[in-house]
């Protein structure tokens, strides 16, 4: 076997190989041998028929089965020998091999892609800062605010409305002459509603209606004027003017609840200083959630930036179709059009590219880095993260692996939670530099 490799580009190989002519016929007689012991033909018993008789009678079938032994046996021989560190085989061109015989060499030639070579960085001791953060009175005060606002009531008033008021209004819109309902079908809400309930504040429903709204009493009759955004989720409105006729059925005021026992004893709590104990509490654990990602965001920037290299074609472009399907599975959720996701198809591939070729370069280190600290992903671990995924897509576990199957994407599982492992082991080799916490934005 002679074997000739040659680069084609970022991590892909030509491998060409050579097979000599006793190469070949000890190929065929291997397979000869093996239809011969297990050969069933009429008037023989299974292996008792004539070796010449045999070779007739499957002529065809012994000819597939030596060139799929050559492909497989000496393409293994050749990597092995080459020490080639292969990722995926791209192709592998095997003309030569529909006309092979006995006595006569061959070759074969595999285009593969190999796995990037690279140095890693020194990996243990990363800096990351951390804000020295505590929770505050002020924090907690805010938390239960918005407690209170869980438990509000709206009570009918009479009187105008002012900021901070609930509005029950009748609608209908139009667009430069044009009811909505004819320029922009599909927008039912944005054409009119019955009973609709609006805050008097900045932004609620569509941009500078709700505060137009002030001052209204239950009866009045308001043109309300709009201009929708140019990135308006409705095509057919984006970027024009609007006027709306409203009714104000009623005016409501927002009334919260007493902070007393009562209260706290709503949210699970013994008494109000229960209540303020357990809040602490839950911000506590959200502050130090907010601050291990963000130790864990500065590591594999911090990681990442030392290191570069060319990466498999195909890994970046299975990756990109991954978060692709993911970004369009999101945008159907969220209720947006096939036809918007279609016009938006070049600029979500580009925006998938680049989380993908930042995801597959991760992937790489963090493999190396977990074969060179002994880092394995336990089957349980990889259980429970198919069953988390899951429950997200909102699938049973067969059937979300089923559908992984599909993609060809059950080994994206298991590189999710190598990476998230090593990512806990860069952590904990960090080194944690604490700073004074930001002012708070006012």
């Amino acid at each position: 076997m002679n074997v000739t490799v040659n680069d084609t580009g970022p991590c892909k190989k030509l491998v060409r190989i050579e097979l000599t002519d006793a190469e070949v016929n000890g190929v065929f007689a291997e397979v000869e041998k093996d239809f011969g012991k297990h050969a069933v033909l009429p008037g023989f018993r299974k292996g008792k028929a004539p070796l010449a008789f045999v070779l007739k009678s499957f002529e065809k079938e012994i000819k597939e089965e030596v060139r799929r032994k050559l492909v497989g046996d000496f393409y293994r021989k050749a990597v092995q020998e080459q020490k080639l560190a292969v990722y995926s085989v791209q192709d592998v061109e095997d003309q030569e091999l529909q006309s092979v015989q006995k006595g006569q060499g061959t070759h074969f030639v595999a285009t593969v892609e190999i796995h990037p070579t690279f140095e890693l960085p020194n990996y243990r001791g990363l800096v990351a800062k951390r804000e020295s953060r505590s929770v505050s009175e002020g924090d907690i005060d805010h938390a239960i605010d918005l407690l209170r606002g869980r438990n509000a009531k709206f009570e009918k008033v009479d009187r105008e409305a002012k900021p901070g008021d609930f509005a029950v209004v009748n609608y209908t819109g139009a667009v430069e002459g044009r009811p909505i309902s004819e320029l922009a079908p599909a927008s039912r809400g944005l054409a009119g509603q019955q009973n609709f309930w609006v805050e008097i504040k900045e932004g609620a429903f569509i941009p500078g209606f709700a505060t137009q709204l002030i001052g209204a009493k239950a009866g009045d009759q308001r043109t309300v004027t709009v201009e929708f955004p140019a990135d308006f989720v409705s095509q057919p409105l984006a970027g024009k003017k609007g006027s709306y006729a409203v009714e104000v059925v009623e005016v409501k005021e927002r009334v919260l609840p007493a902070i007393d026992d009562q209260f706290a004893q709503s949210w699970e709590a013994k008494d109000v200083p229960g209540l303020r104990e357990g809040v602490r509490q839950d911000l506590q654990n959200e502050l130090n959630d907010k601050q291990r990602r963000t130790i864990r965001e500065q590591v594999v920037r911090g990681l990442l930036a030392q290191v570069n290299f060319e990466m498999p074609e195909s890994a970046v472009l299975n990756e990109t179709r991954s978060v692709v399907y993911d970004i369009v599975r999101e945008n159907q959720e969220r209720g947006i059009s096939k036809e918007a996701i279609d016009k938006s198809k070049d600029e979500i591939f580009n925006a998938a590219n680049l989380a993908a070729k930042e995801r597959v370069k991760a992937a790489f280190v963090f493999a190396k880095i977990a074969e060179k600290e002994g880092i394995k992903v336990l089957p349980q671990e990889f259980q429970a993260r198919l069953f988390v995924m899951a429950q997200a897509a909102q699938m049973p576990p067969d059937k979300f692996f089923k559908e992984l199957e599909k993609r060809n994407a059950v080994s994206h599982v298991t590189e999710l939670v190598l990476n998230d492992k090593v990512i806990d082991f860069l952590q904990q080799n960090a080194k944690i530099e604490d700073i004074p916490a930001a002012p708070a934005a006012a």
